[in-house]
């Protein structure tokens, strides 16, 4: 059922054309036939120029309906078809990435080149300022955190193998989302505004600049993870009385985001301590 309008619509238009033609071919006989008929009375007696101007159109018709004839039946050329490449319009993965990188001419460079050459796009990158032994040890003095769009396919250890070759230090690879795209900057200054206006939001506002799933809240004297590794616990002091607990196990703090939390505290308390009698 589904082949019968394919194989039908072409015989409409090829009728159709045959028709157009058979028409024109008709009206300039009938001009040609006038025109001779009037070229004859010419002969006869009569000197008009209409005769010849009706031959005229009558032939230049049948001409014109033989070009257009023979252009019709000229073989189509075929464009050919663009080529995609492999994988294109597959689904992305977004990753997060963090490393240390040695300060020299063109090894960002070489970085951004194994993301290329892994078919890989970078989406977003900060680099964290020098200045703390914890993360710019011997010779490394930046840390660079990329967020990039990844084949689904593409494995981690080949991804951390690549950026580790291309001169990256201690890689750590995790997973990413969309909202992991925003400035950091200007999430900083939307969330100072949202708990000076509500102080109360502070945890969920903390939660959100630093990309953990909860905060929790802690007294002093109150234990913490003994045996977590460096830079993934942070204690955060709200008042004299509660501490802001965050863990992230799986990317270590660096001092610019502690630095964000605690101005981020500090606009919330300066807000409590404003609006109270």
């Amino acid at each position: 059922m589904s082949d019968t309008p394919q194989t039908q619509a072409p015989k409409v238009i090829n009728g159709n054309r045959r028709s157009w033609r058979r028409e024109i071919v008709e009206l300039a006989a009938l001009f040609l036939a006038v025109g001779l008929a009037h070229l004859l009375a010419t002969l006869l007696g009569h000197r008009e120029p209409g005769p010849v101007v009706m031959v005229g159109l009558g032939a230049a018709l049948i001409v014109g309906a033989a070009v257009h004839k023979r252009m019709g039946h000229r073989p189509v050329r075929k464009v050919p078809a663009l080529p995609v490449e492999e994988g294109a319009g597959a689904a992305m993965v977004l990753w997060r990435i963090r490393m240390r990188v040695v300060e020299r001419p063109g090894r960002l460079a070489a970085v951004a080149g194994a993301f290329g050459r892994l078919g890989c796009n970078i989406l977003a990158l900060h680099i964290a300022p020098t200045g703390s032994s914890a993360i710019t040890p011997a010779g490394c003095d930046a840390l660079d955190e990329f967020v990039i769009e990844a084949p689904p396919g593409l494995a981690l250890e080949a991804l951390a193998g690549a950026l580790a070759e291309a001169g990256g230090h201690d890689v750590v690879i995790v997973p990413a989302q969309v909202k992991d795209l925003t400035d950091p900057g200007v999430q900083a200054l939307v969330l100072a505004q949202r708990v000076s206006a509500d102080p109360d939001r502070l945890p969920e506002a903390m939660a959100e600049l630093l990309r953990v799933p909860e905060v929790e809240w802690r007294r002093p004297g109150d234990t913490v993870d003994e045996g977590a590794e460096l830079n993934t616990t942070m204690v955060i002091s709200v008042n004299p009385d509660r501490a802001l607990l965050v863990r992230r196990p799986e990317l270590p703090f660096t001092p610019t985001e502690a630095a964000r939390a605690a101005a981020l505290t500090a606009t919330a308390r300066q807000a409590r301590y404003s609006s109270s009698p």
